[in-house]
């Protein structure tokens, strides 16, 4: 079982106006086959955890750790993060000109496994994954996020999710400009590979309708940098009919 761990997390950000504290003492635990979702109004910090913990190099820990069935995160690089079995599903995925959708994919393969995946199989996987996301097989070929609508590129995030089979997957705001249609397909797409692998969400979201997809099994509700109140999926249904204000005026 994996088992992500962090402990009393403390980050800032370097801005025009000075440093700025953005996480103020975090706990959360992540185990496999567990679903986390994190709530909580823009600005809550939601967003910098997800990007500590992939190892973006504009967040500073200043106190704090992060460990990773054991081992320290902080003190790996952000592909040694990757092999390690660590996902991040960004909230606005990147272009990258000039690479396809396929040379990415299973050049991204062979870094996380160490060994190129047998040709006839992968591209079997591609195809099938593909066909789940319903994504057109024309995508292969072309550049990474270039052209795509938001939709499709979620759809793309979750195509890796797939096929890399990570043991945790930090998904930030993947519901994020999704109609209902392609909504549905991402969060299939997700119960998936959760099925297949046992893996382990932390999904971070606005909203609760891609919890009617996605069941959690504890909801934290993350404000001012912190995690103000958890529970269960009922937390959640609660919050969408009252809001975040008593959580923000208790903060202040």
């Amino acid at each position: 079982m994996a088992v992500l761990e962090i402990r009393d997390l403390h980050v800032s950000v370097e801005t025009d106006q000075g440093t700025r504290q953005i996480l103020k003492g975090v706990d959360l635990t992540i185990r496999s086959g567990e679903t986390h979702a994190i709530m909580g109004p823009n600005g809550s910090g939601k967003s910098t955890l997800a990007y500590t913990i992939a190892g973006h190099p504009r967040y500073t820990v200043d106190s704090g750790s992060i460990t990773f069935d054991g081992a320290d995160v902080l003190d790996m690089s952000v592909d040694e993060r990757a092999r390690a079995g660590l996902f991040l599903a960004m909230q606005y995925p990147v272009e990258i000109p000039g690479v396809t959708v396929s040379n990415f994919l299973r050049t991204a393969k062979t870094a996380i496994d160490g060994s190129s995946p047998a040709l006839r199989q992968w591209v079997g996987d591609v195809k099938t994954a593909m066909t789940n996301l319903k994504m057109d097989p024309a995508f292969t070929e072309r550049n990474v996020n270039e052209g795509f609508s938001g939709g499709e590129k979620k759809r793309h995030e979750i195509l890796q999710l797939e096929l890399l089979k990570p043991k945790i997957a930090v998904l930030d705001e993947t519901d994020s400009g999704l109609d209902v249609d392609a909504l549905k397909v991402v969060s299939e797409g997700v119960n998936r590979a959760k099925e297949d692998t046992g893996l382990g969400v932390l999904l971070i979201t606005h909203y609760t309708r891609i919890l009617r997809y996605i069941t959690p099994d504890y909801v934290h509700v993350f404000v001012a940098g912190k995690v103000a109140e958890q529970g269960g999926p009922e937390l959640a249904e609660r919050l969408e009919a009252e809001g975040y204000d008593r959580y923000v005026e208790a903060s202040a």
